[in-house]
Protein backbone atom coordinates (compact mmCIF):
# COMPACT_ATOMS: atom_id res chain seq x y z
CA UNK A 1 0.00 0.00 0.00
CA UNK A 2 2.62 3.08 0.95
CA UNK A 3 5.46 1.26 -1.82
CA UNK A 4 4.36 2.82 -5.23
CA UNK A 5 1.95 4.60 -7.48
CA UNK A 6 1.92 4.78 -11.02
CA UNK A 7 5.61 3.06 -10.84
CA UNK A 8 6.86 6.22 -8.71
CA UNK A 9 7.87 5.51 -4.66
CA UNK A 10 4.60 6.74 -2.81
CA UNK A 11 7.38 8.51 -0.24
CA UNK A 12 8.71 10.68 -2.69
CA UNK A 13 4.92 12.01 -3.41
CA UNK A 14 3.73 12.34 -0.29
CA UNK A 15 6.62 14.15 1.67
CA UNK A 16 5.91 17.32 -0.62
CA UNK A 17 2.17 17.19 0.78
CA UNK A 18 4.09 17.46 4.28
CA UNK A 19 6.33 19.74 3.32
CA UNK A 20 3.43 22.11 2.63
CA UNK A 21 1.03 21.05 5.43
CA UNK A 22 3.01 20.86 8.47
CA UNK A 23 4.71 24.37 8.12
CA UNK A 24 0.92 25.45 7.19
CA UNK A 25 -0.62 24.50 10.19
CA UNK A 26 2.16 25.40 12.12
CA UNK A 27 2.40 29.34 11.15
CA UNK A 28 -1.32 29.28 10.82
CA UNK A 29 -1.62 27.88 14.88
CA UNK A 30 0.41 30.76 15.41
CA UNK A 31 -1.19 33.11 14.02
CA UNK A 32 -4.38 32.05 15.49
CA UNK A 33 -2.77 32.10 18.96
CA UNK A 34 -1.50 35.43 18.20
CA UNK A 35 -3.75 37.57 16.04
CA UNK A 36 -7.45 37.08 18.02
CA UNK A 37 -9.43 39.08 16.07
CA UNK A 38 -8.98 37.09 12.87
CA UNK A 39 -9.55 33.78 14.57
CA UNK A 40 -13.27 33.70 12.77
CA UNK A 41 -11.62 33.26 9.40
CA UNK A 42 -8.53 31.18 10.33
CA UNK A 43 -10.51 28.44 12.19
CA UNK A 44 -11.85 26.18 9.08
CA UNK A 45 -8.07 26.53 7.79
CA UNK A 46 -6.48 25.21 10.87
CA UNK A 47 -9.15 22.70 11.78
CA UNK A 48 -8.20 21.31 8.14
CA UNK A 49 -4.59 21.25 8.40
CA UNK A 50 -5.17 19.77 12.17
CA UNK A 51 -6.25 16.93 10.22
CA UNK A 52 -4.39 16.28 7.30
CA UNK A 53 -0.99 17.55 8.72
CA UNK A 54 -0.93 14.13 10.66
CA UNK A 55 -2.21 12.13 8.15
CA UNK A 56 0.19 13.28 5.81
CA UNK A 57 2.88 12.47 8.29
CA UNK A 58 2.02 9.43 8.89
CA UNK A 59 2.09 8.31 5.17
CA UNK A 60 5.42 10.01 4.95
CA UNK A 61 6.68 7.73 7.57
CA UNK A 62 5.01 4.53 6.57
CA UNK A 63 6.19 4.87 2.75
CA UNK A 64 9.29 6.10 4.16
CA UNK A 65 9.79 2.53 5.85
CA UNK A 66 8.72 0.59 3.36
CA UNK A 67 11.54 2.28 0.24
CA UNK A 68 13.99 2.26 3.41
CA UNK A 69 13.31 -1.75 2.94
CA UNK A 70 13.35 -1.69 -0.80
CA UNK A 71 16.58 0.06 -0.91
CA UNK A 72 18.12 -2.43 2.38
CA UNK A 73 16.90 -5.28 -0.13
CA UNK A 74 18.48 -4.13 -2.97
CA UNK A 75 21.83 -3.73 -1.48
CA UNK A 76 22.18 -0.49 -0.10
CA UNK A 77 24.73 -0.27 2.51
CA UNK A 78 27.47 2.28 4.09
CA UNK A 79 26.93 5.59 4.45
CA UNK A 80 24.05 6.62 2.37
CA UNK A 81 22.07 4.04 4.72
CA UNK A 82 23.51 5.86 7.49
CA UNK A 83 21.91 8.91 6.24
CA UNK A 84 18.64 6.94 5.14
CA UNK A 85 18.14 6.39 8.75
CA UNK A 86 19.40 9.81 10.33
CA UNK A 87 16.39 10.96 7.76
CA UNK A 88 14.00 8.28 9.51
CA UNK A 89 14.80 9.49 13.13
CA UNK A 90 13.95 13.06 12.58
CA UNK A 91 10.81 11.62 10.45
CA UNK A 92 9.71 9.70 13.44
CA UNK A 93 10.07 12.65 15.79
CA UNK A 94 8.20 14.93 13.33
CA UNK A 95 5.54 12.39 13.55
CA UNK A 96 5.39 12.55 17.17
CA UNK A 97 5.03 16.18 17.35
CA UNK A 98 2.37 16.94 14.37
CA UNK A 99 0.13 14.94 16.05
CA UNK A 100 0.03 16.48 19.06
CA UNK A 101 -0.22 19.31 17.62
CA UNK A 102 -2.88 18.59 15.74
CA UNK A 103 -5.04 17.31 18.58
CA UNK A 104 -4.09 20.30 20.63
CA UNK A 105 -4.82 22.71 17.73
CA UNK A 106 -8.61 21.16 17.81
CA UNK A 107 -8.59 21.76 21.39
CA UNK A 108 -7.66 25.36 21.06
CA UNK A 109 -10.17 25.55 18.25
CA UNK A 110 -12.84 24.33 20.35
CA UNK A 111 -11.55 26.05 23.92
CA UNK A 112 -11.93 29.54 21.98
CA UNK A 113 -15.29 28.59 19.91
CA UNK A 114 -17.63 30.16 22.02
CA UNK A 115 -20.25 27.31 21.53
CA UNK A 116 -23.14 27.72 23.96
CA UNK A 117 -22.89 23.76 24.56
CA UNK A 118 -19.50 23.83 25.36
CA UNK A 119 -19.79 23.95 29.26
CA UNK A 120 -17.45 27.02 31.32
CA UNK A 121 -13.82 26.44 31.05
CA UNK A 122 -11.63 27.38 33.61
CA UNK A 123 -9.65 30.29 32.19
CA UNK A 124 -6.14 29.16 32.46
CA UNK A 125 -7.13 26.32 29.76
CA UNK A 126 -6.87 28.78 26.72
CA UNK A 127 -3.45 30.23 27.65
CA UNK A 128 -2.15 26.48 28.43
CA UNK A 129 -3.17 25.54 25.08
CA UNK A 130 -1.85 28.33 23.16
CA UNK A 131 1.85 27.92 25.00
CA UNK A 132 1.31 24.06 23.90
CA UNK A 133 0.86 24.90 20.38
CA UNK A 134 3.40 27.71 19.70
CA UNK A 135 5.91 25.64 21.40
CA UNK A 136 5.10 22.19 19.27
CA UNK A 137 4.66 25.00 15.99
CA UNK A 138 8.06 25.97 16.36
CA UNK A 139 9.43 22.18 17.05
CA UNK A 140 7.60 21.57 14.09
CA UNK A 141 9.13 23.82 12.13
CA UNK A 142 12.46 22.70 13.18
CA UNK A 143 11.96 18.77 12.76
CA UNK A 144 9.92 19.50 8.93
CA UNK A 145 13.63 21.73 7.86
CA UNK A 146 15.87 18.71 9.69
CA UNK A 147 13.66 15.84 8.13
CA UNK A 148 13.40 17.49 4.39
CA UNK A 149 17.39 18.67 4.77
CA UNK A 150 18.23 15.12 5.95
CA UNK A 151 16.25 13.41 2.98
CA UNK A 152 17.52 16.23 0.55
CA UNK A 153 21.41 15.30 1.62
CA UNK A 154 20.80 11.60 1.67
CA UNK A 155 19.32 11.65 -2.65
CA UNK A 156 20.93 14.49 -3.95
CA UNK A 157 24.45 14.71 -1.83
CA UNK A 158 25.88 17.91 -0.16
CA UNK A 159 26.47 19.62 -3.40
CA UNK A 160 23.50 20.55 -5.41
Amino acid sequence: MFEEILGLPVHALVVHAVVVFVPLLAVLAIAYVGLPRWRHRLDWALGLLALAAPVTAYVAVKSGEALTDALVARGFQGPILDQIFEHSRYGDILFRIVVPLGIVAILLLVATSGHPRLPRLPALVTPVLAVVVVALSIAALSYVYLTGHSGATAVWGTTL
